[in-house]
């Protein structure tokens, strides 16, 4: 049975996920009587941010999940309230689309994605009895039922000192809470900025490998140029020696020509043939000659070019080793840059380890607090329990552990995520192998 044909958002939602103390419903009567309009009085306090499909419904008592309401109405959003103060709300439920039968009932608040935030107690819709009708006392009845009263007040003022107190514990813890998550954020930075620096590192690393196999190539390309070169300066040494030999005998035939042609003007007309083959082979001599001429020109032009080359690739390479020393001395400071934010992330995370148990310290004296202070019991100490024990988890894998766990065990737990460098002491995440990799490579290069 509704109110409206729109269908309230709900969900399959357990009791043991439900937060119960966020909204706290005032003045419930142990019976309303059928027939009648009922007004719900409710109190949103700060642990809640009030939605527009958040909504008020009437449940079975013995209900499991927030599909099986009985009515429901949306709940009014508060107006010109700041957010961190409690608010007094109320709801009317027309008597038409009440529960007819005697069975208990109970209001619920549930927020638009179907979590119950606030429940009250039990209640009825029957007519009023003779148990209900008021009994005259006599005085001394009336008397010891005002000093019962008188009691009850002071024990109720006594509750709400008590609860006062709670409430400023509970302040000063969120505050502590509060100065744990910056602190957890700003670890989180520290640590986005090292994963960059980290990335930074290893791309320097790739260029100076990449520098280093050019070098590498030049450093080859120019070792085979000078062979070339001492090739050709032998080759032209050894075509020298012959071109000098050649000269020296071309010299020789010119002076055996001379003579052969003084000789010649002596002979007689025999000899004329012979003289002619003598003409002809110096005429064939000296075609040899500058050949070999020629050939000796383009060689000292080659050696001319093959000098500029060996000069050109000299100053390139020295461009290179300059490039590389400042790559080197660049990779030095990503590396001591990258320790000072190591050695500064160190330090949060041992900060917000102590914080961390100084929290858990302060929800512990809490809840002992809250079980020992109240006279009837706190009827939400298991829910403060329960986020006490979620609280502590391990930062690594978000593993939870009960608040009593011991800390050693707890920092086992942790410390089996770490890698630890066996020259400087430095941790590093499992997840992180490469990075672990790269610090002891770069202990290796010191």
């Amino acid at each position: 049975m509704e109110e409206t044909s729109d269908e309230p958002p709900t969900s399959a939602v357990l009791l043991d996920n439900c937060h119960f103390s966020q909204v706290i419903f005032n003045n419930v009567e142990k019976f309303y009587v059928p027939g009648g309009d009922v007004t719900c009085c409710y109190t949103l306090t700060n642990n809640i941010a009030p939605r527009g499909k958040d909504w008020v419904g009437i449940f079975r008592v013995g209900w499991k999940t927030t599909r099986e309401y009985y009515t429901f109405m949306w709940a009014p959003l508060p107006r010109g309230v700041g957010g961190h103060m409690a608010v007094q709300q109320q709801i009317q439920f027309k008597a038409y689309y009440l529960p007819k039968d005697d069975e208990y009932y109970q209001f619920c608040y549930v927020d638009q994605d179907g979590v119950v935030r606030g429940a009250s107690v039990p209640f009825q819709f029957r007519a009023e009895t003779e148990d209900d009708i008021l009994v005259v006392t006599t005085q001394g009845e009336v008397e010891e039922i005002e000093l019962q009263n008188k009691n009850l007040l002071k024990e109720n003022e006594e509750l709400k000192e008590s609860c006062v107190s709670l409430r400023k514990q509970n302040m000063d813890l969120q505050e502590q809470l509060q100065k744990t998550q910056e602190l957890q954020n700003s670890f989180e930075s520290l640590k986005s900025n090292t994963e960059k620096a980290e990335q930074e590192l290893n791309s320097l690393k790739e260029e100076n490998k990449h520098l280093k196999e050019l070098a590498k190539c030049r450093e080859a390309e120019l070792h085979s140029l000078e062979e070339q070169i001492q090739k050709v300066t032998s080759e032209k040494e050894h075509l020298e020696t012959r071109l000098k030999t050649a000269l020296d005998r071309m010299d020789q035939l010119q002076s055996q020509v001379l003579n052969y042609e003084k000789e010649v003007a002596c002979l007689d007309h025999d000899k004329t043939e012979q003289l002619k083959r003598l003409k002809e082979e110096n005429r064939q001599l000296c075609i040899t000659v500058a050949e070999q001429r020629e050939h000796k020109e383009k060689l000292e032009r080659v050696l001319e070019n093959l000098k500029g080359s060996e000069a050109h690739l000299s100053q390139f390479l020295q461009n290179e080793q300059h490039q590389n020393r400042d790559l080197m001395k660049e990779l030095e400071e990503k590396k001591h840059l990258f320790q000072i934010l190591q050695a500064k992330n160190n330090e949060t995370a041992k900060e917000n380890q102590e914080l961390r148990k100084e929290n858990d310290d302060l929800l512990r004296r809490l809840s002992q607090n809250a079980v020992g202070g109240l006279v009837f019991g706190n009827p939400y100490y298991g829910e403060v329990a329960w986020h006490s024990v979620s609280i502590r988890k391990c930062p690594m894998c978000d593993e939870v552990f009960p608040g009593d766990i011991d800390t050693s065990d707890f920092e086992a737990h942790v410390q089996s995520h770490l890698l630890e460098c066996p020259l400087c002491n430095e941790t590093f995440e499992k997840t992180n192998l490469q990075v672990f990799d790269d610090h002891i490579y770069c202990h290796g290069l010191e």
